[in-house]
C-alpha cells in the first residue's frame, strides 16, 4: 500500500530541509512505497528554492505550488486532490510531528485494515515537547468541547497528524474549511460517517525554527462554525452521508 504525506509549507526555510530529509530517510529504513507531496503555499522566503535542490536527491518528493487562495486549509485541500497514494497522512512542515510516529500509523492501518488512524498526544505513550502552557489550556478546553458537543471518546481531534485511506478522503468531501479548521472537519466526518478508526498515542514536539502560523483568536468561530456543521450532520442529515460498504 502506497503512502502519501502531504505536507503544507508557507514560509518554512528554516525547516523544510530537515523535515524533508529526516521523514525520507525514516520511510527509506521502513521500506515503505511512498510519495512526499509537499504544497508550498505561495511562500516568500526560500522553501520553494530549497524544495527544489532536495528533488534532486529524494526521488519520492514532489513539490506544487499553491499560488491561491492561500491557507493551511486550501494548502491541505490542494493536496488532498493531487496525492497518489492509497492512503495519505497530513504532516506538519516544522518537523512537530514524528516520522517515527508515521510508521506507527502506516504497520497499524496495514494490520488492522481501518480507515483511518488518528494520534493523541494526551494518552498514555503520548508525549508532548516544550509545548506551551496556554497553548496546551486552550488546547485540552477545545478538545473537551468537541467529545461533549460530538460524544466521542476521542481527546485529540485538533490535531492535524492524522492517517486516511484514499476511499475515506473521497468518502468525506466535500471539504469546507479553508484554514485550521480543517484539522478538525476530517476526523469528525469521518467518525460521523462511519469510517473505522483506531486511536494511537504520538508525540509533538515545538518547532525549532519560525513562528508558527495557527492564530488562536482568529480560529475560535472557525472552529466552532465546523463543529456546529458536523453536529446538524450528525443529528439532521438521518445517515445520509455514512459509508455504504
Amino acid at each position: 500500500m502506497k503512502l502519501s504525506v502531504v505536507i503544507p509549507a508557507y514560509n518554512e526555510e528554516g525547516s523544510i530541509y530537515e523535515t524533508i530529509t529526516t521523514l525520507y530517510s525514516v520511510l527509506q529504513e521502513h521500506s515503505i512505497p511512498h510519495e512526499i507531496l509537499v504544497i508550498n503555499d505561495n511562500s516568500e522566503d526560500a522553501t520553494e528554492e530549497i524544495l527544489r535542490k532536495l528533488q534532486e536527491s529524494i526521488p519520492s518528493l514532489r513539490y506544487e505550488t499553491n499560488v491561491s487562495p492561500n491557507g493551511f486549509g486550501y494548502a491541505v485541500r490542494f493536496g488532498l486532490e493531487r496525492f497518489d497514494g492509497d492512503c495519505v497522512a497530513i504532516m506538519m512542515a516544522d518537523l512537530s510531528d514524528s516520522p517515527h510516529d508515521l510508521i506507527t500509523f502506516y504497520q497499524t492501518m496495514m494490520e488492522g485494515n481501518f480507515d483511518c488512524v488518528f494520534g493523541s498526544r494526551f494518552i498514555k505513550g503520548g508525549k508532548l515537547i516544550n509545548y506551551p502552557f496556554v497553548k496546551r489550556i486552550i488546547n485540552r478546553m477545545a478538545n473537551a468541547i468537541i467529545r461533549v458537543v460530538m460524544n466521542i471518546k476521542y481527546n485529540d481531534t485538533t490535531c492535524a497528524f492524522k492517517l486516511y485511506k484514499r476511499h475515506t478522503i473521497e468518502g468525506i468531501k466535500p471539504f469546507l474549511s479553508p484554514h485550521f479548521n480543517l484539522t478538525i472537519e476530517l476526523p469528525l466526518k469521518a467518525i460521523l460517517r462511519g469510517y473505522s478508526y483506531v486511536i494511537v498515542p504520538n508525540s509533538w514536539t515545538n518547532r525549532k525554527y519560525g513562528v508558527s502560523k495557527l492564530s488562536i483568536r482568529e480560529m475560535g468561530s472557525r472552529y466552532f462554525f465546523i463543529l456546529l456543521y458536523c453536529f446538524i450532520e450528525k443529528f439532521f442529515s438521518r445517515g445520509d452521508f455514512k459509508k455504504k460498504w
